[in-house]
């Protein structure tokens, strides 16, 4: 028996994927993911499937997001940094660690802040995005994929189709550069 540095080669390991993914009905399997609170949002989702690299079988182990919110996550962290500058005791509430203080009001300055700062990155569009495939060949496991297309929804079909050309190597992605701005406009 083979010993991997990496389990996402070892052939038992791609194997068993395969079979999960035959179990499936489906060329992927989906993984769960406690780190990401945005997949259920149906704009991200991470999974697995058998392919090959070089010619030797691998896992891909695949993040896929929408262009839209690949967009928001960029504008929000450039906004969040822009803030830090002017309060840099503000921590956004996601990286808050239990002993976290702050006012309330120095919060709330905080927050309309960001607000404004992001409206602004939006209306002036600084931040452009386009698709993308990204491989991570120095992975823990198999080979990390980092998946961004223009698309509403990630459903079964955008995977499918996506695996599909990408494994037979007619991925065809859309070069323009596309802006957004936040659905909550009034």
């Amino acid at each position: 028996m083979a010993n991997y540095k990496n389990e996402g080669y070892d052939p038992e390991e791609i194997n068993a994927l395969k079979d999960e993914c035959r179990q499936e009905g489906k060329s992927f399997i989906y993984v769960e993911d406690d780190d990401l609170d945005v997949l259920e949002s149906g704009e991200c989702v991470h999974i697995q499937f058998p392919g090959q690299y070089q010619g030797q079988e691998v896992v891909y182990d695949t993040l896929v997001y929408t262009l839209r919110l690949h967009h928001s996550s960029l504008v929000y962290e450039m906004a969040v940094d822009q803030v830090r500058k002017t309060y840099p005791e503000y921590v956004p509430p996601e990286d808050r660690t239990p002993g976290y203080k702050i006012t309330p009001e120095m919060e709330e300055e905080a927050e309309t802040a960001l607000t404004e700062i992001i409206e602004e990155i939006e209306e002036t569009e600084t931040v452009k995005v386009q698709e993308h495939v990204e491989l991570d060949l120095e992975s823990d496991y198999g080979i990390a994929l980092d998946v961004c297309l223009n698309v509403e929804e990630i459903t079964d079909e955008v995977i499918e189709n996506f695996i599909r050309t990408f494994k037979s190597n007619a991925l065809s992605l859309d070069n323009t550069l596309y802006s957004f701005t936040s659905e909550a406009d009034e």
